[in-house]
């Protein structure tokens, strides 16, 4: 399967290599020495905790390779390489439900920095793939679970 490129601004790259190194360092230290005092208390054949301990560091390493794996695939973009007047990654959007009757304020971000709670909307969700491309006044589709839900786009600001 090819790996994808992964569009981040670069302050989350910046918090993304900082928790890499947390997890190289700190993490790795904390299981091995949970390892080490579990081999402490004997007979490793039944001994929960360093099972346990095995586990976690199996975890450890499995989320180690997954972020530097995603780390080796980054590109990163900003604001000024997106065209002026269409939706694309980072753009601020501003659209009207035309279904519930409501405005909605959020920025097009990638998957990897996605949080609803803060109004990042990923470009690979349902409403992201469907406003890509699309300008003000352009009125979108978008099917959910309830249904099918209208948009128009009101404003597109960088």
């Amino acid at each position: 399967m090819a790996q994808t490129t992964v569009y981040l601004r670069r302050p989350r790259l910046v918090e993304l290599e900082n928790e890499l190194k947390e997890l190289k360092t700190a993490e790795r230290k904390k299981i091995a020495e949970k390892i080490s005092e579990a081999r402490g208390h004997g007979d490793l054949s039944e001994n929960a905790e360093y099972d346990a301990a095995k586990e976690a560091q199996s975890h450890l390493e499995m989320k180690i390779g997954k972020l530097e794996n995603l780390l080796s695939r980054v590109k990163i973009i900003d604001n000024g390489d997106m065209p002026e007047g269409e939706v694309y990654i980072l753009s601020n959007i501003i659209v009207q439900d035309l279904t519930h009757k409501e405005e909605i304020k959020f920025t097009l971000v990638s998957p990897e920095e996605a949080d609803f709670e803060l109004d990042k909307i990923s470009v690979a969700s349902p409403l992201g793939k469907s406003l890509l491309g699309k300008k003000v006044g352009d009125i979108v589709n978008v099917d959910v679970a309830s249904g099918v839900i209208e948009y128009k786009i009101t404003e597109i600001s960088k």
